[in-house]
This record gives C-alpha cells, sequence and structure tokens, in this order.
C-alpha cells in the first residue's frame, strides 16, 4: 500500500514539475517530458502492469491539464508503459545503457504519435522541421533531465524492493 501512496506522490510531483517549473525552463519553447521517463522507468524496472497504471495515470493528467480530447495522452501513456514492460527480463539495475534507450525510445515514439494526431491529421506535412525542431531537442532534454530522475526512482525502488523482501522472509 505504502508503495502506491509514494508512487501516486511521485506521478503528482513530476506532472506538476513539468508543468510549473520546467515550463520556465524551457529551452526554445522544448522541455523534458518527466512523465515519459516516469512511464517508462515503471514499466522496465516493474513489469507491465506497473508501467501501464503509471503511464495511464501520467497520461490522464496531461488530458486534464491540456488534451483536446479525454483518454487520448492516457492511452499513448498506457501504451508506452505496456511496451517498456516487455523490457523488465532483460532490465539490469547496473546498466544506464538500456533505460537512456527505452527513454529515448519512448520520447521518440511520443513525439511522432504527436505529430500525427495533432499536425498531420490537420494537414499539417512539415515532419522534417518538426522533428528537427520539435522532437529531436525535446528528445535530448529530456535524456539529460532522465540522467538525474531516473537514479532517484531507480533508489526509491531499491527501497521497496529491500522492504518488501523482508516481510516476505517473515512470513517463511
Amino acid at each position: 500500500m505504502k508503495r502506491k501512496v509514494v508512487s501516486a506522490v511521485i506521478v503528482v510531483v513530476c506532472f506538476l514539475l513539468q508543468c510549473t517549473l520546467f515550463n520556465t525552463l524551457a529551452l526554445g519553447s522544448v522541455k523534458p517530458n518527466l512523465l515519459i521517463i516516469l512511464t517508462s522507468a515503471f514499466g522496465f524496472t516493474r513489469g507491465h502492469k506497473d508501467g501501464m497504471v503509471i503511464g495511464f495515470f501520467s497520461g490522464l493528467f496531461i488530458d486534464i491539464q491540456f488534451g483536446e480530447l479525454l483518454g487520448s495522452y492516457a492511452l499513448i501513456y498506457t501504451v508506452i508503459g505496456f511496451i517498456n514492460g516487455f523490457f523488465k527480463q532483460i532490465y539490469y539495475d547496473d546498466d544506464v545503457k538500456l533505460p537512456l534507450f527505452l527513454i529515448a525510445g519512448s520520447e521518440l515514439v511520443y513525439g511522432i504519435i504527436i505529430y500525427i494526431f495533432l499536425f498531420m491529421l490537420r494537414g499539417n506535412f512539415q515532419f522534417i522541421h518538426y522533428l528537427g525542431q520539435i522532437i529531436i531537442p525535446e528528445l535530448l532534454y529530456t535524456l539529460i533531465v532522465s540522467l538525474g530522475l531516473y537514479p532517484f526512482l531507480l533508489f526509491v525502488n531499491h527501497k521497496f524492493e529491500a522492504k518488501e523482501k523482508r516481510s516476505a522472509s517473515k512470513f517463511v
């Protein structure tokens, strides 16, 4: 139960940071996507279910704040959390390359999906411009921020896993 409460607090704090602090730290109207980092990290560290739940609530917050259609971002983030859950089997704590690769891949897929639904379907076919001006800079900014946020998420995950192992050993 405590893990769920802490996870909910982390989602809310990341959402608030993304909407407030990182709005002021935007570089050329590009800001990092903390909720992609969070969804990806929960997916490959905890599995499909946790990735999907964190992704759903992260996307729901984005839908409520910015979305035109309730549930669209929630669906995108849920799918990203689910896909990252496939990598739980090959994920190791000491390897930072896989998490960075998965976060970058998630951010790239997110940017392309947003382009398709928000721009291309409305008649804006300047994908190369959008890729160079929005997707790639946001991906790089997200990766830089993930170098700080991911170790914190890993630390919190280790604390809860250690506590769960101690409490599970009491029943054996």
